[in-house]
């Protein structure tokens, strides 16, 4: 079972119509039993860094992401989702996130904000998550992001500089884009991090 966090923050049905390709029954919940046992979880995200931050912290999620990791069970974020999981974010201020990376989500240096639209990835190191669409575009939509190198394995994209689109850290996997927006691409993206439930 494929468990998608609500915590106030996401686009909850459109995710889990594309997690539901995927063959898994798909489950959104925001009962943190039932996110720790799934075989898979997914934290999407919308917004701003602070006010996502302020709905995990509402349900004490951030310990149900931690547990995850240490277990060595599958956790996904995504676009805020993936923000979050970084220890600072510099929207509307300085802010804590979950801490699982250490690095910052800063503004874009870019004409033109929010980066909205399909752009491509540039995958570095050995990738589960881009198997099959490693050369196709995903679906953008913010104005923030992370910008250091952190996890085993990432994805680079240019929007007017070079900011972390993806990272597959062993059990934790984040991508700033939507894969459930992403069309083939994306569904193929979502079937990739399934296949290792």
């Amino acid at each position: 079972m494929i468990a998608i966090l609500d915590y106030g923050s996401g686009n909850l049905r459109s995710a889990q119509r594309a997690f539901a390709t995927t063959g898994h029954d798909v489950e959104i919940t925001s009962d943190l039993d039932v996110a720790l046992k799934a075989d898979g979880l997914v934290v999407p995200g919308v917004g701003a860094f602070a006010a996502c931050m302020n709905g995990i912290n509402e349900i004490s999620a951030a310990e149900v992401i931690r547990a995850r990791n240490e277990a060595g069970k599958p956790t996904l974020g995504i676009c805020i989702g993936m923000q979050i999981l970084f220890s600072d974010g510099l929207e509307h201020g300085s802010h804590k996130g979950i801490g699982m990376w250490n690095g910052e989500v800063s503004q874009l240096d870019a004409p033109i904000l929010p980066h909205m639209g399909w752009n491509t990835v540039e995958v570095t190191g050995a990738s589960k998550l881009f198997k099959g669409v490693e050369k196709e575009s995903f679906y953008f939509v913010h104005s923030y992001a992370a910008k250091k190198s952190v996890g085993q394995s990432q994805a680079w994209t240019t929007h007017g500089e070079k900011f972390l689109s993806a990272v597959e850290d062993g059990a934790l996997c984040a991508t700033q884009f939507h894969p459930e927006k992403s069309g083939k691409a994306g569904l193929t993206l979502i079937a990739n991090w399934s296949a290792g439930l």
